[in-house]
């Protein structure tokens, strides 16, 4: 039986409005690779779907709150989903500026929430920390491992008890339980080394606490991953990008995903949620595709004395968005019932799920 989208429960969470805009780069070096690397990855995975994607032209534009709400809720059924800024100063605004997170959680509040974004290495991260949560209510802190300025690039570890402690400790001040680390894939030219998410261990081990999420978790590092999960209840694993690759290649996919669950156990799919990486690329192509995955036999085979066991709609639907509501604390019903009348809910009710790029600010002719 194939998974009802209609009637799952989809909770994206991480979502960005970018500005990919040339007079939004303060350093080139990096800002120009980090652009060419998201454009990039999206595109390759495009190939293999039709109408999936936007040409670079219409790619390189500053993307609105309402771009990226029309994208996820007229043309995809996800339910809801977490905006998060970015700390990515190699442009001006961060990549996807603090003020859209409050924008998004303003006029759409039964659709968005939204993470508070710092950067550790900035003498200024508790004063940000603190206007974001003037602005909007926090879920959570993201952070990244790379600290970029005009003309430098710094970076930091999650176990460094004078840089990242005090954050966790401030997030325990101010009753925020889940911290996001982006990990796996670094961005820009950048040194590999912090990317990895072994530093994670002795902040999960003495802050228990809190919750720690690994960003693209599994990407790269994938055996690393799955021992951090199945030795600490309190570290999950977010599929930012891993629903793009299994959209552009399932095999790889299911290589990834096979892996955690080998060593993680069945029980891997309660700490794994969604993610689409929108707007970079379409929510819909990338739940379409983990629908209707399937471990093939040599995927199954991976398996440590026992064969990998064949991934069921009830894991897809805990991965979809049960298990993220649960780390928010999140009734589903009660937010099914927040936005069942909105302006999303009644134009889906009345004509069904939009064509791909259909309501966003491009043109038809860009969609590739």
């Amino acid at each position: 039986m194939t998974l009802d989208l209609d009637e799952t429960f989809i909770y994206d969470s991480v979502v960005h409005a970018y500005n990919f805009r040339d007079d939004n780069m303060v350093n080139h070096q990096h800002a120009e690779i980090i652009r060419d690397m998201i454009f990039g990855s999206s595109a390759a995975a495009a190939t293999t779907q039709e109408r999936s994607f936007v040409t670079r032209e219409a790619f390189e534009r500053n993307w609105s709150v309402d771009d990226l709400a029309n994208q996820l809720f007229y043309e995809s059924q996800t339910d809801m989903a977490t905006f998060q800024p970015l700390p990515l100063y190699a442009f001006e605004d961060g990549l996807c500026a603090n003020e859209n997170a409050k924008v998004a959680t303003e006029k759409y509040p039964q659709r968005f929430d939204a993470f508070a974004t710092i950067d550790p290495l900035d003498d200024d991260w508790e004063e940000d920390l603190r206007q974001q949560a003037e602005w909007f209510d926090l879920s959570g802190i993201k952070l990244y491992p790379s600290s970029w300025s005009e003309n430098s690039h710094d970076y930091w570890h999650m176990n460094d008890d004078e840089v990242a402690y005090p954050v966790f400790e401030k997030a325990k001040e101010m009753d925020i339980d889940l911290i996001s680390v982006h990990k796996a894939v670094p961005f820009g030219p950048v040194p590999r080394e912090p990317y990895d998410p072994s530093d994670v261990d002795e902040p999960a081990e003495n802050f228990p606490e809190l919750e720690f999420s690994i960003i693209h978790g599994g990407f790269a590092f994938t055996e690393e991953t799955a021992w951090q999960v199945a030795r600490f209840p309190n570290v999950h694993v977010c599929m930012e990008a891993l629903g793009i690759l299994a959209a552009g290649n399932d095999e790889v996919f299911g290589d990834i995903m096979a892996e955690l669950v080998k060593i993680i156990g069945p029980q891997a799919y309660d700490s794994i949620y969604w993610s689409s990486a929108a707007i970079a690329y379409h929510p819909l192509t990338q739940l379409k595709a983990f629908r209707d995955f399937e471990y093939t036999d040599d995927h199954r085979d991976q398996g440590y004395g026992v064969r990998v066991p064949q991934i069921t709609d009830e894991d897809k639907r805990k991965m979809l968005g049960e298990n993220y509501a649960d780390l928010l604390g999140i009734d589903i019903e009660e937010a099914r019932a927040g936005f069942a009348d909105d302006k999303f809910s009644q134009e889906v009710q009345s004509d069904g799920i939009a064509d791909p790029w259909s309501t966003v600010s491009v043109e038809a002719d860009q969609v590739v």
